[in-house]
């Protein structure tokens, strides 16, 4: 993770763009679709910086290591497992798994 961190005004700047899920101070969850279209013009031959650009982000903003990461990250994960590789599963998968049986209650709440 990059270790510059966003101003009020920097995060706000980035919540606008559509491609972008949610931002902190810390970092940036970009959309599923984002990843997809990044993948897309990837194998068409443009460099990350041109993509990220192209999608109305600013790249003085979000830095290029952030970049150059991301698109090692999604590279990897695609080559992986394909388009289902980009989907963000940390809403479905987060913390530790239970050790003890879940209640029917617990598991539709």
């Amino acid at each position: 993770m990059s270790k510059k961190t966003f101003t009020e005004k920097e995060i706000n700047h980035l919540s606008i763009n559509p491609y972008v899920k949610t931002v902190s101070s810390k970092g940036i969850t970009y959309t599923n679709e984002f990843k997809s279209c990044f993948i897309a013009e990837k194998k068409k031959g443009k460099f990350s910086r041109q993509i990220f650009e192209e999608a109305g982000f600013d790249v003085n903003i979000i830095g290029m290591t952030r970049i150059h990461a991301a698109s090692k990250r999604w590279s990897e994960a695609y080559k992986k497992n394909g388009v289902m590789g980009l989907t963000d599963t940390r809403k479905g998968h987060s913390g530790r798994p239970r050790e003890r049986e879940v209640s029917l209650e617990e598991k539709n709440a």
